[in-house]
C-alpha cells in the first residue's frame, strides 16, 4: 500500500525555483509510475510530469518543458520536481501520484493514488 505526501511549496517570485518532493510513506514508490499534476485557480486538474519505476524515462507538459525536472531516488521512496524559472502561471496546488506497474495505462493515463497536494505561488 502506497500513501504519498507532497511538501515543499511556498511563496517565490517570478524567476525563482522551488523543489517538491513527494514520499511514499508505505515505502513501496519504486513499484508506482509517478506523476505531478496541478490545479490552477479556477482552472481543471492538469498533467505536468511523470517519472516512471526506474527514472529513465520522463515526461512533461509543454509549458513547463525546459524549466521543470522530474526525478526520483527509490532508495528514499521519493520523487522529486525541480521548478526552475517560475512564472506567476506556474500558481497552483501541485500534487503527486501514483500509477501502480500492473496498472500501467501511460504517463498521461490515469492514476489511482494521491497525495494532499501542496500550494506553490508565484508572484509577479
Amino acid at each position: 500500500q502506497v500513501q504519498l505526501v507532497e511538501s515543499g511549496g511556498g511563496l517565490v517570485q517570478a524567476g525563482g525555483s522551488l523543489r517538491l518532493s513527494c514520499v511514499d510513506s508505505g515505502r513501496t514508490l519504486s513499484r508506482y509510475t509517478v506523476a505531478w499534476f496541478r490545479q490552477c485557480p479556477g482552472k481543471e486538474r492538469e498533467f505536468v510530469s511523470a517519472i516512471n519505476w526506474s527514472g529513465h524515462s520522463t515526461d512533461y507538459t509543454d509549458s513547463v518543458k525546459g524549466r521543470f525536472t522530474i526525478s526520483r531516488d527509490n532508495a528514499k521512496n521519493t520523487v522529486y520536481l525541480q521548478m526552475n524559472s517560475l512564472k506567476p502561471e506556474d500558481t497552483a496546488v501541485y500534487y503527486c501520484a501514483g500509477q501502480k506497474l500492473q496498472n500501467y495505462s501511460g504517463f498521461r493515463g490515469s492514476y489511482d493514488t494521491w497525495g494532499q497536494g501542496t500550494q506553490v505561488t508565484v508572484s509577479s
